[in-house]
């Protein structure tokens, strides 16, 4: 009995299924290794397959702007360079409005005549010499950049000519003057509006340039949403040469600022502008009378440059000031 129940179980065991043969002793490779290390589900070549995402374009969030080029004024007329919610903004340029013989008796007289000084100013608390010198006839004081010009009625006589024939060409009155001596071409002023309360509403200023060529620089004012950003503001550049008479008017004092820069190439004299041979004697600038010319509005891309007079006509209704200023040298 116990013969046949061995027997069975050898018979038994040869039914089990053969045993695996063992591995030869020894390191296994890593590729060995990692044939039977089961693959991610996720993993490349196992799984179902997911279609490549397609590439998409998005609109950027902020629109790529250009920086306006910057326009050059040179022709003589009236030129309407904006017009807005504050109103039309005017510029009037008129080249050689004094002859180059009357221009350079006059800036000889006023550069050895006038009182000129250097004005200081104050900013965020701190002062600071005004890169030019100044000198001032109303009979109102002045203040900008936060000091003053005293009043002074005393004007001197070829000024009061100068006013008389301005005043002719403009069709308005002025009551003041602020003369401006730039120096040499690292007297500047930097950029600003004449938009002072004791000057009145819009007031019109007219700028009598003597002197050597510099760039008088315009540049609108930035809407509200651009957080006084001046990058993308439209941007005018006027020669304005020897003898030259520049008239703004409209809103230009709302909507515009305008500036003097740093000449970048300074004459090699260093000095302010030696005038041409002109006439020892006085010219007749009582009865002058500008040349007419015909109003044309645009712009040439050409560069000159030069100092100024600045006017700013009177007020009718108030006894605010309204600036003739004089820029003389380079």
């Amino acid at each position: 009995m116990s013969d046949k129940r061995q027997r069975a179980r050898v018979q038994g065991s040869w039914a089990k299924p053969p045993p695996r043969p063992s591995r030869a002793t020894g390191a296994v490779s890593n590729n060995q290794q990692t044939r039977h290390v089961d693959a991610d589900p996720d993993s490349w070549g196992s799984g179902p397959q997911k279609s490549p995402k397609t590439f998409e374009f998005h609109q950027p969030s902020k629109q790529v702007r250009d920086v306006p080029p910057v326009k050059v004024m040179e022709q003589a007329g009236i030129h309407e360079i904006s017009r807005g919610p504050s109103g039309v903004s005017r510029l009037r340029l008129l080249p050689g409005f004094l002859p180059p013989e009357e221009a350079d008796w006059m800036f000889s007289k006023l550069l050895a005549e006038l009182p000129w000084s250097q004005k200081t100013n104050y900013r965020q608390g701190d002062a600071y010499e005004e890169p030019r010198l100044t000198c001032w006839f109303g009979a109102l004081p002045y203040t900008y950049a936060r000091s003053t010009l005293a009043a002074n009625t005393q004007w001197h006589p070829s000024l009061s000519t100068l006013r008389a024939a301005v005043e002719q060409a403009c069709g308005c009155g002025f009551n003041s003057l602020l003369c401006n001596l730039y120096r040499d071409g690292h007297d500047s002023i930097g950029w600003h509006s004449d938009d002072e309360a004791s000057l009145g509403r819009r007031p019109t200023i007219a700028s009598l340039s003597l002197g050597d060529t510099r760039v008088f620089g315009v540049r609108k004012q930035p809407p509200p949403e651009e957080n006084g950003d001046y990058t993308y503001v439209e941007q005018i550049r006027v020669p304005l040469s020897h003898g030259t008479l520049l008239v703004m008017d409209g809103a230009m004092q709302d909507d515009w600022q305008y500036i003097v820069s740093v000449s970048p190439s300074p004459p090699a004299s260093g000095g302010e502008r030696v005038p041409r041979s002109g006439p020892t004697h006085q010219p007749d600038l009582q009865n002058h009378v500008p040349r007419a010319r015909r109003p044309q509005a645009g712009y040439q891309a050409a560069i000159h440059s030069q100092p100024t007079i600045n006017l700013r006509s009177e007020a009718s209704s108030a006894p605010a000031p309204t600036l003739l200023a004089l820029r003389v040298g380079v």
